[in-house]
């Protein structure tokens, strides 16, 4: 390998991208949901949920308008689907790439628009052309905040950076100018490019807050405040820090176009808590109607980093604990880069293997165990792999937080999105993947060995799911802080869990499934009372609906719903456990020479489970997953279409030829 390789592999990786039917049973109705996409609204909508009222919104200049209620709000929530990780011709990563869509065109491909991606024409004009099947309800462009003014600096012409060598450089898409600009985000005192932000370059500042407020025009001209509610944008950014070349990634999403001047970036924060803590001022403590939220990705890149339980020196450690939690009540568990739900045999957790922790992961064994502590190098594919990687271990350590000093920082719901760099959010079904970088994924050969170091082991992403009263920003914000919140790897399975101590046994047969999950427990995301006297284990229901498909993606069954138990026994050791509480193995397979689904599923999956091994001084978390029968993975449909001219790693055994798609609940926690 050459020396120029090993710098691109490292600058790439630093900031997260790589060159690289009708159902009618009760049930059913009751997982139901209406959305802007068309999923039926519940017939019953009387409940005791809360029901929270959003009527406000955000003009361009920050001023609070008001806005009619959505015609298809409903009480029991609906279910609203959307990408919260995007990243545009804004992102540095992506126009070095010959990725020319702007916040802009994102939006609009999130609204059903065809767009064009490269490979580029003699007019510097995409000639593959994409859309979305089905437009989502809402999105957020999140364009990495470090280098937003360079980015501009160095492709428009007339400037006075714009024939700098760096410039000129990165104009050329080379890995050089590539590896400039990364490797500024693995160091711990990040500066500036004096040839573009210096005496002789451009006010920095100044292009960094009007490329700031063109994001926020963008997200206002895409976001509908008429009744029909038919999409919701949201104005974010990521802040891309990657210190020691560990993932510490967060996508900073806020309520409303009531934001900061400019987004608080590496630059300005080089610690997450440091983030946390100038968000806290800048927005929610010092500007009025101010309200933000930080999600943090791809823990499974972080060597332990990006969850490892330390604090800044001389604080309070409760107080910061509690304002992380207030920060960050999400985590992205799945996007391009791989799963992050779970990795077998990791130390410090008691656990049997779960056969399904092994699903798209982007580093299989053997690799150095972290243990307690932490390592560096996960975004090159290097260095020790934590149980804080992701989120089973990530959610135990936060019950040990809890116990030890009084406060839950971990206690995050759990989300996914694409991370694409293409701007095409909720572009993921295998059959039309198309890479998520621009040039280097835009034919097959690419997608499967171009790109480092995970190559062929990224995948298409995944979608949030919210349940929210109607598709505004208030409510689907309220949702997301309260943890109401769901991630799949693609698919749109609709899915309803509710925990309490008297749910009925035979919950699952009643058509008001989704009212007395309300009233007499408590959705995904939310916490048990404490046990009532005479009470046995916690009861839990969960229900839920295949994924109709549409367009050239067929819909896939369901093959089973599970719970995923986590606790703490008497002396603090931590354990999980998967149960099985609907469907199961149906011996569902995919022919590898057509990619044909062989076998039956299910439409829909309901089941009722109470807790055999309750203990109530134990401390424990809950959550559901439900998987589809398999299907053929994106990489084997590339690989069987390029038949003889396929490369080898689509006959060396390195890559699973299917994909069992799936999603992954918010936990309840006791």
């Amino acid at each position: 390998m050459t020396t120029r390789t090993m710098v691109f592999i490292t600058a790439s990786a630093l900031v997260g991208f790589h060159c690289g039917d009708d159902n009618s049973t009760a049930n059913s109705a009751s997982v139901t949901g209406g959305s802007a996409s068309g999923t039926t609204v519940t017939a019953n909508t009387s409940t005791t949920a809360s029901a929270d009222s959003s009527t406000s919104g955000a003009d361009s200049t920050g001023a609070v308008t008001e806005r009619p209620p959505c015609a298809n709000r409903n009480a029991e929530r609906n279910v609203y689907w959307g990408d919260l990780h995007v990243h545009t011709a804004f992102s540095f990563d992506a126009w070095l790439h010959d990725v020319r869509t702007d916040p802009d065109l994102a939006y609009q491909f999130a609204r059903g628009a065809t767009i064009q991606l490269p490979p580029l024409d003699k007019d510097g004009v995409g000639t593959q052309s994409v859309a979305l099947a089905r437009p989502l309800d809402f999105a957020a462009v999140t364009d990495h905040a470090e280098f937003l003014a360079e980015v501009e600096a160095c492709t428009v012409p007339g400037n006075p950076a714009y024939d700098s060598s760096l410039c000129t450089e990165y104009r050329t898409g080379s890995f050089g100018a590539l590896a400039q600009f990364g490797l500024q985000l693995q160091s711990a005192n990040p500066s500036r490019f004096p040839a573009v932000c210096g005496d002789d370059g451009i006010d920095c500042e100044l292009v960094l807050r009007d490329v700031w407020q063109r994001t926020r025009d963008a997200a206002e001209a895409a976001y509908d405040q008429s009744d029909a509610c038919e999409f919701t944008s949201f104005v974010g950014y990521e802040w891309s820090g990657a210190t020691l070349i560990s993932n510490l990634h967060r996508n900073v999403i806020f309520r409303n176009n009531i934001v900061p001047e400019a987004p608080i970036s590496y630059y300005e924060a080089k610690l997450p808590s440091e983030l946390w803590s100038q968000l806290d001022a800048q927005c929610n403590e010092g500007l009025e109607g101010c309200e933000v939220l930080a999600i943090p990705h791809n823990a499974n890149w972080s060597n332990g980093n990006q969850f490892v339980a330390n604090y800044p020196k001389g604080e309070d450690e409760a107080e910061a604990a509690a304002l992380r939690a207030r920060l960050e009540p999400l985590y992205e568990v799945f996007q391009h880069k791989g799963d992050s739900e779970c990795s077998n045999g990791l130390s410090g957790v008691t656990a049997a293997p779960d056969e399904f922790c092994d699903f798209e992961k982007l580093r299989t064994p053997p690799f150095e165990d972290c243990g307690d502590g932490v390592g560096a190098g996960g975004m090159t594919a290097s260095g020790c792999v934590s149980r804080l990687d992701f989120a089973r271990g990530i959610l135990l350590e936060g019950l040990t937080e809890a116990q030890r000093i009084g406060v839950n920082p971990y206690r995050v719901g759990l989300m996914a999105s694409t991370d694409t760099h293409n701007g095409t959010p909720g572009l993921v079904t295998e059959r039309q993947y198309v890479g998520h970088v621009g040039i280097q994924e835009a034919e097959a050969v690419g997608r499967l060995t171009g790109i480092v170091p995970a190559g062929a082991r990224n995948n298409p992403g995944g979608l949030v799911a919210v349940w929210a009263e109607e598709n505004t920003r208030d409510s689907l914000f309220d949702a997301m802080q309260r943890r109401e919140t769901y991630g799949t790897s693609g698919p749109r399975i609709s899915l309803r869990m509710f925990g309490g101590w008297d749910l009925p046994q035979g919950l699952c047969e009643q058509a008001d499934l989704v009212s007395v999950g309300y009233a007499d427990g408590v959705p995904m995301g939310g916490q048990l009372s404490a046990q009532p006297d005479g009470a046995g284990g916690p009861r839990f229901v969960v229900s839920a609906l295949a994924d109709p498909g549409a367009g050239d993606d067929p819909a896939t069954p369901l093959q089973r719903v599970q719970i995923v138990k986590g606790w703490l026994d008497g002396a603090g050791e931590r354990h999980i456990e998967v149960f099985d509480v609907a469907g199961g193995d149906n011996g569902a397979s995919v022919d590898p020479l057509t990619c044909e689904p062989q076998g039956e599923g299910e439409q829909s999956l309901c089941g009722v489970w109470t807790d055999p091994g309750f203990d109530a001084d134990q401390p424990s978390f809950y959550y559901a997953r439900v998987l589809e029968n398999p299907v053929c993975r994106w990489s084997a449909r590339d690989c069987l279409a390029l038949g003889k001219d396929a490369p080898a790693v689509c006959s060396d055994g390195s890559l699973p030829e299917t994909i069992q798609e799936r999603a992954w609940s918010s936990p309840i926690w006791y």
